[in-house]
């Protein structure tokens, strides 16, 4: 079997890189090719805890998308949830901003395509909402939690909220009703549950 390959990361020009966001984790994946494919290994605990991510996962959740979907800005506050996220087939636009309310980097972005090709892993921690466009039909975005869902404490910001300046693809996008009528982030950090979020909360909740 062939030495592990390590993905080159591409960040689009001119957005932040994944290390000016506390928390943020861009982890490339070690793949071992040969004449019948590869074998992925995708993440494993020590390497996690050599990163800072002491995360216990909870839940897994898989979609699959055609092109020109959007799914975001999601979070969830209550409890707080973190995130490992992976496209496993076709290719996403992804996005996650910082809405920790102690936070230097409040309000801040970056985008990261991940893709079946790159096999690159994001770590979110509780404290940024999460989005992503798909650029291909039928790719498939799987996701650790570390939290189990709760409608009563999920939130939503707006997509394409101005004040945020995220640069999306070129792309007539295709959205829920829920996503098209979230807020945008000045509103939810008005309201009293968004303290849920602050710098100083542990990363893998």
């Amino acid at each position: 079997m062939q030495a592990a390959r390590r993905s080159r990361i591409i960040l689009p020009p001119m957005l932040r890189p994944p290390e000016s966001l506390s928390g943020i984790r861009v982890i490339p994946p070690r793949s071992f090719p040969d004449e019948r494919g590869y074998l992925l290994e995708a993440w494993r605990r020590s390497e996690l805890e050599r990163l800072g991510i002491e995360a216990e996962f909870r839940q897994a959740i898989q979609s699959c998308s055609r092109r020109g979907v959007v799914r975001g800005l999601h979070f969830q506050f209550n409890p707080p949830q973190g995130k490992l996220i992976r496209c496993i087939a076709g290719r996403i636009w992804d996005v996650v901003v910082d809405i920790r309310h102690d936070s230097p980097t409040l309000g801040d972005h970056m985008v990261l395509e991940l893709s079946a090709t790159n096999m690159v892993s994001l770590w979110a921690p509780a404290g940024f909402a999460h989005g992503f466009m798909t650029l291909e039909d039928d790719s498939v975005v799987y996701y650790l939690c570390t939290a189990e869902w709760t409608p009563r404490g999920e939130g939503a910001i707006l997509w394409n909220d101005p004040a945020l300046g995220i640069a999306w693809p070129d792309l007539t996008p295709i959205l829920s009703a829920k996503d098209r009528e979230a807020a945008p982030l000045a509103r939810w950090l008005e309201d009293r549950r968004s303290r849920a979020f602050t710098i100083s909360a542990r990363a893998s909740s």
